[in-house]
């Protein structure tokens, strides 16, 4: 079973940072989207952020979701099949747990539609204090 490794959550006060990381299977990481979710107890899955590729890595399209736009940013070292999330100015609400998640590439849905997100990491939990 295909499975991606997430790390790098822990406890923060608010206005700190953290940066998260994925390792993703190198048979899904060319061409797949890449994206970062997060869901707390009884709620539904929240898209985060989005790497979609598509030639240069310069040029990749990136989608954030509006609670985290000018504070987290999504980028990835090729080299070491890794996606992080850089999370700056967090607040109380940025806690959750957050997930990685890799998608075929061609999805013409919503971005942040967990349903096409086949493969997913374990889950790092992030918890902001006041």
């Amino acid at each position: 079973q295909v499975q991606l490794v997430d790390s790098g959550g822990g406890s923060v006060q608010a206005g700190g940072a953290l940066k998260l990381s994925c390792v993703v299977p190198k048979d899904i990481y060319t061409g797949f989207r890449r994206a970062w979710f997060r869901q707390i107890p009884e709620k539904e899955r929240e898209g985060v952020a989005l790497r979609l590729p598509g030639g240069e890595p310069a040029y990749y399209t990136m989608h954030y979701a509006d609670s985290v736009k000018g504070r987290f940013i999504i980028s990835e070292d090729n080299a070491k099949n890794t996606l992080y999330l850089q999370m700056t100015s967090l607040k109380p609400e940025d806690s959750g747990m957050y997930y990685c998640a890799a998608g075929f590439p061609g999805w013409t849905g919503s971005w942040d539609d967990a349903r096409s997100f086949p493969y997913w990491g374990q889950g790092t939990q992030v918890s902001v204090s006041s």
